[in-house]
């Protein structure tokens, strides 16, 4: 059985979850999602709780009793705390500026990079070379941030662009650094 299909979620004060038929909706402080999960997989609410249940032992039943879960319990997670990814600019001139509810990226092209959120996503500028994209839906914020730096990678070189907050880029040497003069 899956190590993670198998626990149960446990549901936090304020929230609410309902099941009906395939359709999951759970309502907490910070909004409501609702998702449709697999027409196999069994959801139950039972005393606090929230227990997601297989029919069998096959292959795709093993892969999605996991999953159902996990989307299940980021959906509880995103109604009651929410979630959010910060980005990091480096390079000279490269900065981000909040425009209204618009996010305007200078990135060294001819023209500035304007994004504008979906509904349920906030992004926030603390600084200007920090990004902050925020809101309950959990796919829906790592898809924004993806996109965000999807408009300038980080390169290895210089390390110029946008980087996730904590992410690690491999630096190589330039032509340079790599012979001695003889």
């Amino acid at each position: 059985m899956s190590r993670i299909g198998r626990m149960p979620i446990a549901i936090p004060e304020g929230v609410t979850v309902k099941v009906d038929g395939n359709v999951v909706s759970v309502k907490g402080p910070k909004g409501e999602l609702s998702r449709v999960v697999h027409k196999d997989m069994m959801v139950e609410v039972a005393d606090g709780k929230v227990v997601v249940k297989r029919p069998s032992d096959e292959k795709e039943h093993k892969a999605l009793h996991g999953l159902t879960r996990t989307l299940i319990a980021n959906m509880v997670m995103g109604v009651s705390k929410g979630f959010s990814k910060t980005l990091e600019i480096a390079g000279v001139g490269y900065r981000a500026a909040k425009a209204g509810n618009k996010l305007s990226l200078t990135l060294g092209f001819s023209h500035p990079v304007e994004v504008v959120p979906p509904a349920g996503i906030t992004i926030d500028v603390p600084a200007p070379n920090k990004i902050v994209v925020s809101g309950i839906d959990k796919e829906a914020v790592g898809a924004l941030a993806a996109k965000i730096r999807s408009y300038r990678e980080p390169e290895p070189y210089k390390g110029k662009g946008i980087k996730y907050e904590g992410e690690v880029i491999r630096r190589k040497m330039g032509k340079a650094g790599g012979k001695g003069k003889k």
